[in-house]
Parts: C-alpha cells; sequence; structure tokens
C-alpha cells in the first residue's frame, strides 16, 4: 500500500515538473538554405547553435540542396547560430528565443558565405588572423565557385603593403596588372591576362558602374576604406555580366556596415610629403538599420626630377571621396542596401614652373609652359533590393556620372559620361537546379569636344540603350561534379542581336583537389577616345584608317586547385591556363614615328598562357606566397601579298611573378612583411630621340625592355587592448626606376619643353617614383566599447 503512495508521489512530481518545463521549453525550428556567392547550394555544411555559455545546444548538417532544419524545444534565451564550410568564412547571427515566438518556425531564408581560407579541418588556427591585428594569412584566396575566382583580403594586403586604393591592391595577383597609360599625368588602368585594361570590367557589389571614360581616370578613386574584397575572375564567367568582360572581371564589394566598427581612423605619410587619410564613422540606427559614412583624402603636392627631363617623376593631386551605404535586417535574410560615393580630383604634373606652388591653376592650356591639368568629378549611387515574393527576386539599380575637364599642354579635353543600370533576376531552386532568369537594361550617355562625336565617324554616339536577357542553369550532378550553363542576348542600336554564352564546369574529385573548365564569347563596342588618351598627350598624329567594328572574341580557360597538408600547416596551389581569339581586334599601332593609328584588323588577334601560385601556411607563424605566369599577346595581320605576319602587342609583359613572406611574432603583437612583384620583358612602342638640332636620330630607342623588379617591406605593430595598430615601411626597396625617360622630344631646341612636334609620352611600361618612405596608424572603436 505504502508502494502505491510513493507511486502516485512520483507521477505527481513527474508531471509538475514536466508542466514547469513546458513553462521555460518550447518547440522551436530554424531553417535556411546555405550558398556560396554565386548561388550555389552548398552542402555538409556545418551548422551549430550555442547558447551564451558557448555550450552547443543542436547542431546538424545541410542537405545536397543547402537547405538545414534545426528542430527542438528551446528555453528562452539568448543563441547564436553559426554556420561554416570548408574554403568560407563562418557566417554567425544572434538568436533571441522569447515568449512572443512560441512554436514558431525561424526561417533565415539565403545564407551567403563568403570564399576564403578559413580551412576548419587543418589546424593552425593559432596563426592565422581571424581578425588579429598583425597576424599575415593569405591575401589572396581561391574560391570553392564553379567559375574560377580569386578573392583579394585588403585585410590582408594592409599588413604587406598598404595599398590605398584598387589599383595598389592587384599587384599581387597572378595574371593581374597595372598598365601606366601616360608619361606625364600617370594615368593607369589595369590588365589581364596581357590584355589591355579597357578588356577588364569592374563592377562595384556586382554592378557595372565603370565606363570606358572612368576606367581610365576613375579607378585610382576607389579607397581601399570602402572595400570589403575584391572578386577577380578571369576569362569567361556568369552570363549576368554581360559579353564586354572579355579578359575578366573585378568586381568590387563594399563593407557591410552591420560589421564595421563604430569608428574607423587611417593616417599615413610618406618620404615624398604624401599624405592618405581616412574616417569611417558606422552608427546603428534603431533595432535593425546600419549605416556607414567614410571620408577619404589624398594629398600629393612635391616635385621631384630625378631622371632630368625636366617633367615632374610623381604625380600631383588632391582627391577626396566621400562614401556611405545603409543596409537594414530584413526577415529571411532578404537584402536592402544603398551606397552612394562622391569622388572628386585634381591631378596635374609637368615642368616645375607649372607645378610649383599650384601655378597650373592659372597656367592651365598655356602654349609656352607644358603641363597636365585634369579635373575629375563623379559620382555613385547603387543600390540592392530583395522583393517580399515567395520566390527570389532581386532588383539591382546603379546611376553614375563622370565629368573630365583636362588640359594637355594647350589642348582642352572636355568629357561627359553618364550610365544607368537596372536588373532584375529571379531565381528558382528545382531539385539539382539553380535556375536564374533576368532582363538588364543599360543606357549610357557620353559626349566630348573631339572628332569622336561627330556624326561621320563611326566611333560612338552620344546615347546607347542597351537592353539584354540572361538564363543560367547551375547544375549541381553530384558531389563531385556540377555544370553552370548560360547564356545572355543584348541589343545594340546599330549592332542588332548579340548572343554571349558561357559554360562553365567544375569536377572535385576530393575534398582538396578541384578542377574547372570555362568557355565563352565576347562582344565590345570600342569608345576609342574615352578609353585611350594618348591622342591628346603628346604630339602624335592620329589617324583612323577606317570605321571601327565591334571587337568579337572566344576564351577557353581551366584551372587545377589543389590544398596541400603538410605536417600541421597548408598549401594552396593553382595552376591555370587560358586562350583568347579576337576577330576585329583594335589595338593602338605606334609603330610610325610621331603618328598613332587605330584600324581593325583584317586577320585575328590571340593571348594565350598560364598562371601558377602557390600559398603556403607552416605550423609556425610563417606564411609564403609565390606567383607567377607566362603568356603570349600577339596580332596578327594579312600583308598585300595574303601572307599573315604576327607581331606581339605593346606594353604586354612575356612573362610575370610576384612573391610575399610573412612573419608574425604572437607575444610581441610584432609582423614583418617581404613582398614584391617581377615584370619580364615586354615590347615597347617604337620612339625616337631627338640630336642637337632637334632632328629624330636615324634609330629608336629600344623596342623591347628589360625586367625590373617593385618590392616592399612593412612592419606592424599592434596594441589590441586599445585596436591600435603603428606601421611603416619602404616600397620600392631597390629604388628602380625606369632607365630612360618616359618621355621623348622633351629638348628640342626649336620649340618650348613639351610643344615639341617630336614630343612623346607613350614610352612609359614602369614606376619611375623611386624609393619612398612609410607611415601609418589604423585606430578602430567597436560598438560594444561604448
Amino acid at each position: 500500500m505504502y508502494y502505491n503512495y510513493i507511486l502516485l508521489f512520483l507521477l505527481m512530481g513527474t508531471s509538475v515538473l514536466s508542466h514547469a518545463q513546458s513553462e521555460h521549453n518550447k518547440l522551436f525550428q530554424i531553417e535556411g538554405r546555405v550558398l556560396n556567392s554565386e548561388f550555389e547550394s552548398l552542402s555538409f555544411a556545418n551548422v551549430r547553435l550555442i547558447n551564451d555559455e558557448k555550450e552547443l545546444v543542436l547542431g546538424t548538417s545541410s542537405d545536397f540542396d543547402g537547405k538545414f532544419i534545426l528542430k527542438s524545444e528551446l528555453e528562452n534565451g539568448n543563441y547564436e547560430i553559426i554556420i561554416d564550410y570548408v574554403g568560407t568564412t563562418p557566417y554567425q547571427k544572434s538568436i533571441e528565443i522569447g515568449d512572443a515566438l512560441d512554436n514558431k518556425t525561424i526561417d533565415l531564408g539565403n545564407i551567403f558565405l563568403r570564399e576564403g581560407h578559413q580551412i576548419a579541418e587543418i589546424q593552425v588556427d593559432q596563426y592565422q588572423s581571424n581578425g588579429n591585428c598583425c597576424s599575415i594569412d593569405f591575401p589572396i584566396q581561391q574560391t570553392s565557385t564553379i567559375t574560377s575566382k580569386s578573392i583579394i583580403d585588403p585585410d590582408q594586403l594592409k599588413k604587406i603593403n598598404a595599398p590605398n586604393n584598387l589599383v595598389d591592391m592587384i599587384s599581387l595577383v597572378s595574371g593581374v596588372e597595372e598598365n601606366v597609360a601616360c608619361g606625364v599625368c600617370f594615368t593607369n588602368s589595369i590588365s589581364i591576362n596581357g590584355l589591355p585594361g579597357q578588356y577588364t570590367a569592374v563592377l562595384i557589389d556586382g554592378t557595372p558602374m565603370y565606363g570606358n571614360l572612368a576606367s581610365v581616370y576613375g579607378l585610382n578613386g576607389i579607397p581601399n576604406a570602402l572595400i570589403d574584397y575584391v572578386e577577380v575572375t578571369k576569362g569567361p564567367n556568369s552570363a549576368m555580366y554581360g559579353s564586354e568582360a572579355v579578359a575578366g572581371v573585378l568586381n568590387i564589394v563594399t563593407k557591410n556596415p552591420k560589421d564595421q566598427a563604430l569608428l574607423e581612423i587611417n593616417l599615413q605619410g610618406s618620404s615624398h610629403l604624401e599624405s592618405f587619410n581616412n574616417l569611417i564613422f558606422s552608427p546603428k540606427i534603431g533595432k535593425n538599420l546600419y549605416t556607414s559614412f567614410g571620408l577619404d583624402h589624398v594629398y600629393m603636392n612635391t616635385y621631384h626630377d630625378e631622371n632630368q627631363d625636366g617633367f615632374g617623376d610623381i604625380i600631383n593631386l588632391d582627391r577626396i571621396s566621400a562614401f556611405g551605404k545603409i543596409s537594414l535586417d530584413r526577415p529571411k535574410n532578404r537584402k536592402f542596401s544603398l551606397f552612394a560615393k562622391y569622388y572628386y580630383e585634381d591631378r596635374r604634373n609637368g615642368l616645375e614652373d607649372f607645378v610649383k606652388n599650384r601655378a597650373y591653376r592659372t597656367l592651365r592650356g598655356n602654349d609656352s609652359i607644358y603641363g597636365e591639368s585634369i579635373y575629375t568629378k563623379r559620382w555613385e549611387v547603387l543600390g540592392t533590393y530583395d522583393l517580399p515574393t515567395k520566390e527570389f527576386l532581386r532588383l539591382d539599380y546603379s546611376f553614375s556620372g563622370h565629368n573630365q575637364d583636362s588640359y594637355y599642354g594647350s589642348d582642352h579635353y572636355v568629357a561627359q559620361q553618364y550610365i544607368a543600370f537596372t536588373n532584375i533576376n529571379w531565381r528558382k531552386f528545382i531539385k539539382k537546379h539553380d535556375i536564374s532568369v533576368g532582363g538588364t537594361f543599360r543606357y549610357q550617355y557620353y559626349d566630348d569636344n573631339t572628332v569622336a562625336t561627330e556624326d561621320s565617324l563611326n566611333i560612338s554616339n552620344a546615347h546607347q540603350f542597351i537592353p539584354g536577357i540572361y538564363v543560367e542553369d547551375t547544375w549541381e550532378i553530384s558531389k563531385k561534379f556540377a555544370v553552370l550553363l548560360g547564356t545572355r542576348l543584348d541589343y545594340y542600336q546599330e549592332h542588332g542581336l548579340i548572343p554571349a554564352p558561357r559554360l562553365n564546369i567544375r569536377y572535385k574529385p576530393s575534398t582538396w583537389t578541384t578542377l574547372r573548365l570555362n568557355m565563352g564569347t565576347g562582344f565590345r563596342v570600342v569608345n576609342l577616345f574615352a578609353e585611350d588618351h594618348a591622342f591628346v598627350t603628346g604630339n602624335r598624329q592620329l589617324e583612323i584608317q577606317e570605321d571601327l567594328q565591334p571587337e568579337r572574341s572566344y576564351n577557353i580557360s581551366g584551372q587545377f586547385s589543389q590544398i596541400i597538408n603538410v605536417g600541421k600547416g597548408f598549401g594552396s596551389l593553382n595552376l591555370e591556363g587560358f586562350y583568347t581569339h579576337f576577330t576585329n581586334a583594335i589595338f593602338p599601332d605606334y609603330s610610325e614615328a610621331n603618328k598613332l593609328i587605330y584600324k581593325n584588323l583584317d586577320a585575328f588577334a590571340q593571348t594565350a598562357g598560364f598562371n601558377l601560385s602557390y600559398d603556403h601556411q607552416f605550423s609556425f607563424p610563417l606564411t609564403l606566397s609565390f606567383a607567377g605566369g607566362w603568356r603570349y599577346s600577339a596580332q596578327t595581320e594579312r600583308e598585300d601579298g595574303g601572307q599573315l605576319v604576327s607581331n606581339r602587342l605593346e606594353l604586354a609583359p612575356f612573362w610575370n611573378g610576384s612573391f610575399m613572406i610573412g612573419y608574425h611574432i604572437k607575444k610581441w603583437q610584432l609582423s614583418f612583411a617581404y613582398s614584391g612583384n617581377i615584370t619580364g620583358e615586354m615590347e615597347l612602342p617604337t620612339v625616337f630621340d631627338l640630336d642637337t638640332d632637334g632632328n629624330p636620330l636615324p634609330n629608336a630607342r629600344p623596342t623591347r625592355s628589360k625586367p625590373f623588379s617593385i618590392q616592399t617591406f612593412q612592419v606592424n605593430k599592434g596594441f589590441e587592448k586599445i585596436n591600435l595598430t603603428l606601421y611603416a615601411g619602404i616600397q620600392n626597396v631597390l629604388n628602380y626606376r625606369q632607365s630612360l625617360s618616359p618621355l621623348a622630344g622633351y629638348n628640342d631646341p626649336n620649340a618650348n619643353p613639351g610643344f615639341s612636334d617630336y614630343f612623346d609620352t607613350a614610352y612609359a611600361y614602369s614606376s619611375i617614383h623611386g624609393r619612398e618612405f612609410y607611415l601609418g596608424i589604423r585606430w578602430f572603436l567597436n560598438r560594444k566599447n561604448m
């Protein structure tokens, strides 16, 4: 009988405990889908839910389609979900469980993991940065996407060579390099795989913002302060990007205000009296709105003439960029962001009398004291909005204006370019297929004060309307094999419908091995005067021999990637090969003295080569990166007798390489980095110096350069408790300068310097900046410190 009372008591107690538990523990379901930046599903991603004590509460993995579900009874409180996948940066999000969410599903929607070298299986975490102020990881990282893509990480580069803008950031990427376009104003562009800069598409947050005019004068105005990372895609890529990305794509991904510190400051000065400063303020407004506002300022106002040609070796400029971005936390991870930037640059160089004491302000356009003065004003607005529909539907839009007012000696050049772009993208996941369908509309206005905008020449139109549609299917055939098949169709008013098919294949025989094959076509309408200003700087006579027709290209590339375990360290090996065939190609022809000739090739042009890179992280805090490549870039013309003759493209290096060695002393929060790039021989324009009477010498300057190397050494000292980093370095350690002046005809006794009929600025192929020392400080204040 007593046993019955004891049993009844136990049953009552269990019921009470069960009821009490049910008051605090409620059934919840957390679900989502894990994708990479290309919307490719990430199978078997690790999904964990931890509590405030960092204890694991629930765990699972994403399925073949990238989907996951966490379902359990949970106590009220704060939790954090962590999702990681091999080769990506982990995703973290705080989740609050309370009575208001009783028995409800928390749908996180699409969760995008950024590619990177956060490899959880390889235990070297104690030496990797993970936000550390001084430890050095790989600055260039390969992705897991179907297309061949590299990621440039500014947070790592700033510990190696302190880049200040986009052009500074690409020096260590295999197959990507800066092209200097002028020996006076030092304008530049970015070349991929030996092709001139106009064949590279530059995007911001996946949106084409930089037209032909801006690609010459606007890239230096993209400060490092606003860049989260840069995606580099060589050759054929997503059909979404358009057919004009012949050489490849640089996609600048701007920083997410949500991930920013409340306040960031970077101040840097150099021994050439240059100053680089930026400030970013990122307050959170309310519960869901994150904002970021920044200011970037560059000042260079000094005169140096080490090569004694009478012209400055260093560009002088005042540049200011003001930018802002807002993002909104929305249900199901839907995206809303808005970005805006204003950029002003006052760039000048020339004779000392033109530059000193800002005399250029009154001497612009002077016909006796030569100088080049370029005023640039540019504004940009772009945004992304995911529509609140059941299916994925995203709207991207952008607007930009670029105004240039410049003098090249006494020649006045004024140009305007305005671009509006919209992209509507619908995606549907059907079993193993990610189907993407979209439409784009691009409006472009360009005008200048040259013959380019005259109706008599079929070179450019003031107004261009380019509508397009595209469709892509990412087919995850198996865990090892995936295909991206797509095409787009653009309509050009003068050329009709232009198709641009794409095929990308990825094969992963193991977790650490990846093979890729990419094929596609390109189509590019030439805006000659907007993208090549050689006709206004210097006195070469412009000769356009025919109506210039659009260029077409056919490209194939392949890549082999391998992660290598070596003891407790690991390495990443990447080998890629490429081939591009052009018809109707247009390249500037400098072969005739005092002439600049443009025409469509009557045969073809081609580029081919390979790039090899290897990165290694040791089990001790040493990081090594090496890269190199060989390329053949040539144009083939048909002579009068029908014979084909090939010549290498000018200013396209035959080979190049780069290296980086980084070491971190964790105890002292101290790191050292030695890096550099090596540029091989290249064909040079035909340029003649003058004799004492002002006549061209019978023999031209050397038409092939010698190899050269620009190297940088940097030291970083961190003070983590106060979020402060000091850094100092030497750029151009070996003090390399181009042996001959980039200018010719500057010493004509029959004309003022710069105004000779033989004055030529085309012989610029490397730096004449010389060695310089720099010192900087970085500091940030987190929101949680307030």
